[in-house]
C-alpha cells in the first residue's frame, strides 16, 4: 500500500441533518467550526448535512412523483404521437403491398392473354 496518501485529522464528528432533526456520530475528514455536545457529554465538531437516511424519500417510503412544468404529460404525448404515426405507416405499408400485389396480378392476366 502507498504511504501517506490519507488524511492525518480523521476523527469523530456529529453530523445533523436539520430537516429531519436527527443526529449521529460517525468519523470525517470533513472541515468544520461548528461543534456540538454530544449525549457522552464531549463536545465534538459539527457537519450539517441537506440530506441523511431519516430525510431521504428512498429510506422513508414518502417518495412521490413530481410532475414538473408537465414533463410526464409531455411523454405520454410523445408516445401517442408515435404509436400513431406507426400505425398509419404500417397501413400505408399494407395499402402498398395491396396496390403492387393487384398490379403484379393484372400483369400476370394481361402476359396470360
Amino acid at each position: 500500500m502507498k504511504k501517506n496518501i490519507h488524511p492525518g485529522d480523521y476523527r469523530a464528528v456529529v453530523f445533523l441533518d436539520e430537516v429531519a432533526g436527527y443526529k449521529f456520530l460517525g468519523k470525517s475528514t470533513a472541515k468544520t467550526t461548528d461543534t456540538i455536545k454530544w449525549d457522552d457529554g464531549k463536545e465534538y465538531p459539527l457537519v450539517k448535512v441537506v440530506i441523511s437516511s431519516a430525510s431521504h424519500p428512498f429510506y422513508t417510503g414518502e417518495e412521490k412523483i413530481i410532475d414538473t412544468e408537465g414533463r410526464v404529460d409531455r411523454f405520454k404525448a410523445r408516445a401517442e404521437k408515435a404509436a400513431a404515426m406507426k400505425a398509419q405507416l404500417a397501413a400505408k405499408a399494407q395499402k402498398a403491398t395491396k396496390l403492387a400485389a393487384a398490379k403484379t396480378a393484372k400483369e400476370s392476366a394481361k402476359n396470360a392473354k
